[in-house]
């Protein structure tokens, strides 16, 4: 049975494992490595399957820069699932429970870049329907969402929306 939890030390090394094997490169297992490494903020879920780590997923803080003020929130990235558990619904439990963690603690809004296919399903919009854009020029309008926890903190908010500097060599 699968269970979603925290992130321990002891599942660093297979995250790392996790992510490099479902994405076939070390660029995401590094982003998460430095994330770790430098940002307390971090909220990092495991599911786990019989003592084996079977997907991943990662929030770190995000900014909306806005007619001159900073909204804080949460970006999602990476998030992943072991190809061949794949549409299991082991991703579906690891963003829904993260959402649900993140709103419980008063986060106002998380932006992903993504599957356009997929995140809706949580609740995510494209983020240019509130005149939010991504920092990365390029990225397609619909590939860029945003699920807003928190209307009276995002009223009237609109700007450009940044992912932690650790992104930047990814991109």
């Amino acid at each position: 049975m699968v269970t979603v939890r925290t992130e321990t030390p002891e599942d660093v090394d297979a995250i790392r494992q996790l992510n490099q094997q479902a994405f076939g490169q070390s660029a995401e297992a590094d982003i998460v490595d430095t994330l770790r490494e430098n940002c307390p903020e971090v909220v990092s879920l495991v599911a786990e399957d019989n003592g084996d780590l079977v997907g991943h997923i990662l929030f770190s803080p995000a900014e909306i820069l806005s007619m001159g003020r900073t909204i804080k929130g949460m970006g999602l990235a990476p998030m992943v699932v072991l190809p061949e558990r794949q549409r299991e619904g082991i991703g579906t439990r690891l963003v829904t429970e993260g959402l649900s963690l993140l709103q419980k603690k008063s986060c106002p809004y998380v932006i992903v870049l993504g599957h356009p296919e997929y995140y809706p399903r949580f609740g995510f919009e494209p983020a240019d329907k509130y005149r939010i854009v991504c920092q990365w020029e390029g990225v397609p309008s619909e590939a860029f969402m945003i699920r807003i926890f928190d209307t009276s903190v995002m009223h009237q908010v609109e700007g450009i929306a940044m992912y932690r500097d650790e992104f930047d060599d990814a991109v």
